[in-house]
């Protein structure tokens, strides 16, 4: 199974493949790939999915894919690490989050594009950063570095709103609220105490909890500490940041407190996580 490496901070490529299967791999950086033209399946942690013309699809660092081409295909290939999102100018309160809900983007495969307007908004961007990026003209370095960061904010919106519980653009607009909010300040505790929340959407504290698991299949508290988790696990594995600075971060009172929560919740502590993961990652 190969394994590719990006040695930039991103890349942009098209490629126009005729009827075959490319090899399974898996590499160290983001990739969004749009479909231009063609058909297929595309294969993805032992998932697969028919693809068309105007598909999406977004493969973390976590993946391993291939491509069965049906019909002659364009595919638009745009590659990015980490690096990227720290240098690309995006604002820093969002980077955190963004880098969070790109690396867990794998829950499902297929097509990442569900919002109908966004659909529409993401065929002319790839369309301009291709004229950019094959014309060279002044300026266009500033502009490909702009087009490639709203891109990469409406996957992120996709993924952020669809796939990171079991909702549709028909689900009530006011869970999709909280779940913004929740992510938004899940850095800062007191503002996810029920009282707070209660205020902030205009629920009494009483059917609050009950409403998010009609509308979620999970309490609030649950998801909050699902989703605390999951950044956690995020830092232990793509930071160099100390056990301490992790847990000052999510405003722990202390360390002890912090290795409980997590230890509760996974079955190891942080140092034994972190520890494990580097092991697993050096083969």
């Amino acid at each position: 199974m190969n394994h590719e490496n990006l040695h930039e901070p991103y890349s942009i490529t098209y490629k126009t493949i005729n009827e075959c299967s490319k090899q399974v791999h898996g590499h160290n950086f983001f990739e969004l790939v749009y479909i231009v033209e063609g058909t297929g399946f595309q294969c993805i942690n032992r998932s697969r999915f028919a693809y068309h013309a105007d598909h999406l699809f977004l493969i973390t660092p976590d993946d391993y894919h291939s491509f069965d081409v049906q019909s002659t295909t364009t595919f638009f290939f745009l590659r990015f690490n980490n690096i990227y999102l720290k240098d690309g100018r995006l604002p820093i309160e969002n980077v955190q989050r963004l880098e969070f809900i790109l690396q867990n983007a794998n829950r499902r495969p297929g097509c990442i594009l569900r919002n109908q307007a966004d659909k529409q908004l993401v065929k002319p961007l790839i369309e301009a950063i291709g004229r950019e990026y094959t014309n060279r003209d002044i300026y266009n370095q500033e502009l490909i570095q702009q087009l490639v960061n709203t891109l990469i904010v409406v996957v992120a919106r996709n993924i952020a709103k669809y796939q990171e519980l079991d909702v549709s653009e028909q689900t009530d607009m006011r869970v999709l609220d909280m779940l913004q909010y929740i992510q938004t300040h899940i850095y800062e505790p007191a503002k996810l105490r029920a009282e707070q929340l209660s205020r902030a959407f205009s629920i009494s504290p009483a059917y609050l909890s009950r409403y998010f698991k009609q509308h979620t299949g999970e309490t609030m508290q649950q998801y909050i500490a699902s989703y605390k988790t999951r950044l956690i696990v995020h830092r232990l594995q793509h930071s160099g940041k100390r056990i301490s600075e992790i847990a000052a971060e999510f405003n722990f009172t202390d360390e002890s407190h912090f290795t409980k929560f997590f230890k509760s919740r996974v079955g190891l502590s942080p140092r034994e996580f972190r520890m494990h993961h580097r092991a697993v990652s050096l083969g």
